[in-house]
């Protein structure tokens, strides 16, 4: 299925909800990996602001494209983001939306921001 890139030059993105590994099988308690490097996937729930509309959006990245301390209201940058739509039929209900994925969130906050003494 096609991947769309987005641009996040223009948007604000702040750290909605901290990074919880991706479940595969809610049943199961099975982690989702990547298929490709078998590297652990997470979820990070973040604010996107751009264009007068702010959303929550939940971006699936790698656990090794997690860096700095992603706490509820850090400032992040997102590499790599990009947008999936997806449909499917589950018991005759026919469903659809947009997954995100991106190669790396990175926390924004000043490096050393702890209060320097005189």
């Amino acid at each position: 299925m096609r991947q769309i890139p987005v641009d996040t030059s223009a948007a604000v993105v702040m750290v909605a909800k901290t990074p919880q590994p991706k479940v595969k099988d809610r049943r199961t308690g099975e982690i989702a990996t990547d298929m490709e490097t078998g590297v652990k996937l997470m979820t990070v729930d973040v604010m996107f602001a751009a264009n007068d509309e702010v959303e929550i959006l939940s971006i699936t990245v790698p656990e090794t494209g997690i860096s700095g301390e992603l706490t509820m209201g850090t400032p992040v940058a997102l590499t790599g983001l990009m947008a999936r739509p997806w449909e499917n039929e589950f018991n005759g209900q026919k469903r659809h939306g947009i997954a995100f994925r991106a190669v790396a969130v990175t926390s924004l906050a000043a490096a050393g921001s702890a209060p320097k003494a005189a």
